[in-house]
């Protein structure tokens, strides 16, 4: 056989050789290949159907958001009306004796300033009352008039229902036989004032930037920020300061919430019913102006 000869036919063997190789890598690079477009797919179809998901928690809750409202608002006055029968039927409890004492273990100076701070606000009630007005006045100056009446009476509105239910439920304020007063007050405590207060207000705010105000302004950041801490701060203040008992700030957070919700249940509500007016308000005027128009035409 020719040297030629030999030569092509070891090529034609290592061809048939290497054959099934390749065969074998294309079909394992098919595979490979397949098992990456299922997976792409998969995370594209995860991503748009977390997508779906969220947009469809935020249109649900838009819907059923007077829902929503609504049973909170009950929830929180059954829970409330059960926690004022027990402290008047039982106007010394003692977990109340002990949560005091538990926040009142800890005498730091720096927290001790903190707390009087937070509570300095509802110690002078006309300052507090100018807050109000002025904050009432900023949403006038930029339209939002709604929000400054909503803001002004709900606060008046939850003073007066403090003191009424202070005078229904008459309960003892803590005495110095039992924790330690550093700020001694009068009245009677169930439920808190101060917290009620605070919550009227600064939750309203705090509500109003969250789900009223749009965008991702610096004043909308800072004012979610100093309300909440507003909120979340007096009601331990009232307790470590020795001018209420838990179970009064507790009761003052449910009441106050339950009246929040209804305030935002009529703030939706009239907000959806705005434009209506506005149209109204405007066919009124047009009217007004055609038929001042033709009166003065009729005397020239």
């Amino acid at each position: 056989m020719l040297p030629n000869d030999q030569m092509l036919q070891r090529e034609d063997i290592e061809k048939v050789k290497t054959a099934p190789l390749s065969a074998e890598r294309s079909s394992r690079h098919m595979e490979l290949s397949g098992i990456s477009n299922q997976l792409s797919q998969s995370t594209l179809g995860a991503e748009a159907e977390r997508e779906i998901t969220a947009s469809d928690v935020t249109r649900y809750f838009k819907r059923k958001r007077n829902t929503i409202l609504l049973c909170l608002c009950i929830l929180q006055l059954i829970v409330f009306g059960l926690l004022a029968w027990w402290v008047h039927t039982r106007p010394f409890w003692f977990i109340d004796v002990l949560v005091t004492h538990e926040f009142q273990d800890h005498q730091a100076l720096w927290l001790h300033n903190s707390m009087i701070a937070v509570s300095y606000l509802g110690n002078v009630p006309l300052l507090f009352r100018a807050l109000v007005l002025l904050t009432a006045l900023i949403f006038f100056a930029v339209r939002l008039r709604l929000e400054a009446i909503m803001l002004v009476a709900i606060f008046e509105i939850s003073r007066y229902l403090n003191n009424l239910l202070k005078e229904m439920i008459d309960r003892p304020r803590p005495s110095t036989t039992r924790v330690m007063v550093m700020e001694a007050a009068g009245g009677t405590s169930f439920p808190s004032g101060h917290v009620m207060s605070y919550v009227a207000f600064w939750g309203f705010l705090l509500l109003l930037a969250l789900f009223a105000f749009k965008g991702k302004r610096w004043w909308r950041i800072a004012l979610v920020i100093v309300s909440a801490l507003f909120v979340a701060s007096v009601g331990p203040s009232r307790i470590y300061l020795g001018d209420h008992w838990a179970t009064d700030v507790a009761g003052a957070y449910l009441f106050e919430g339950a009246l929040l919700c209804l305030a935002f249940l009529l703030y939706f509500k009239l907000k959806q019913m705005s434009p209506r007016f506005k149209a109204i308000g405007i066919g009124v005027v047009k009217r007004l102006r055609s038929e001042l128009l033709e009166s003065r035409a009729k005397r020239w």
